[in-house]
């Protein structure tokens, strides 16, 4: 049987990485890796105490970027190949794509290189287990890591951001709830912040699956609830902090459902918001939410809301 899969790259101008991120994501359910360097120093620079770039990535062209995405030996690439050249053309991105073959190990493995120990928010550093030599020279909680192919590693806007919301808003003994939750990161990291307990929600049976193994290597699984399947038909009950890192079309139908989760303190936290769809957002939530914090970093926007 072969058991070789695709690699799809796709060469992109570094300024279009976002919306072609997108555009990438609904092809594959299970996550795709991004090169980008445009801001290679600036990051370098905010966490400069840990070994993060080498001289190959110091090497790389700042002004292009690359998505790389596995189609899976049963799929047929060139049906993903020609749906990419017309998304990414209709939207006036500039775009080379290329293919290679490979074994399915390694595209697991690929992507690790990238990933390395980071600091989120004023408490928290992420580890990708596979780093047993990191510097934590703040003394702050580390929250071990591994993504597998779940969505979420901290080392994404989204998530850094939500995750630094939740860090502003969760008290000791909160009871979270995370919609669409992915490897687990925020349930995890608010349970190393103080929650009482965490639940995490997601359609995706691999991420739930990930999502409670991490909660084990981090040992909060005593804590953590994770569940496959519908946040209607799943969940029932109250919390204290709920968080939705989607996209912003399942944010706006969720935020219908949401509010019989919230008591009228519920902090709700929203991210995966690229800026062109923050109008969108807020003409959903208005006559329900008030905003509490806006945060933007690199054209992706968080916020915190509450019931009005």
């Amino acid at each position: 049987m072969n058991d070789n899969w695709t690699e799809i790259i796709i060469e992109i101008p570094a300024e279009k990485v976002d919306e072609a991120g997108a555009i990438a994501n609904m092809v594959v359910p299970y996550g795709i890796y991004i090169e980008d360097y445009s801001n290679l120093e600036e990051e370098t620079l905010e966490i400069a105490h840990i070994d993060l770039i080498d001289e190959d990535l110091l090497q790389k062209d700042r002004t292009k970027a690359w998505i790389h995405l596995y189609i899976s030996p049963e799929e047929n690439p060139n049906e993903a190949i020609s749906f990419l050249q017309e998304r990414l053309t209709s939207c006036d991105i500039i775009n080379t794509i290329s293919t290679d073959l490979c074994h399915m190990e390694d595209w697991l493995n690929n992507w690790k290189k990238y990933f390395k120990p980071i600091p989120v928010g004023e408490k928290l550093l992420i580890r990708p287990i596979w780093e047993e030599e990191f510097e934590n020279p703040d003394n702050r909680k580390v929250l071990d890591l591994e993504p597998g192919l779940a969505f979420g590693t901290g080392t994404h806007e989204t998530t850094r951001l939500c995750m630094e919301l939740i860090e502003r808003y969760l008290k000791e003994g909160d009871k979270f709830l995370d919609v669409g939750c992915g490897s687990g990161i925020l349930s995890i990291a608010a349970l190393l912040l103080g929650a009482e307990s965490a639940i995490g929600v997601d359609i995706d049976a691999l991420a739930v699956k990930t999502a409670i193994e991490n909660a084990e290597n981090n040992h909060v699984a005593d804590k953590f609830t994770g569940i496959c399947g519908n946040l209607a038909e799943e969940i029932n009950g109250k919390f204290s902090v709920i968080a939705a890192n989607i996209v912003a079309d399942i944010v706006i139908l969720l935020s219908r459902d949401v509010p019989q989760y919230m008591n009228p303190d519920t902090v709700y936290i929203i991210s995966g918001i690229i800026d062109t769809r923050e109008d969108d957002i807020l003409s959903a939530i208005s006559d329900r939410f008030e905003i509490l914090e806006r945060r933007e970093e690199r054209g992706w926007v968080a916020m915190a809301l509450r019931l009005k």
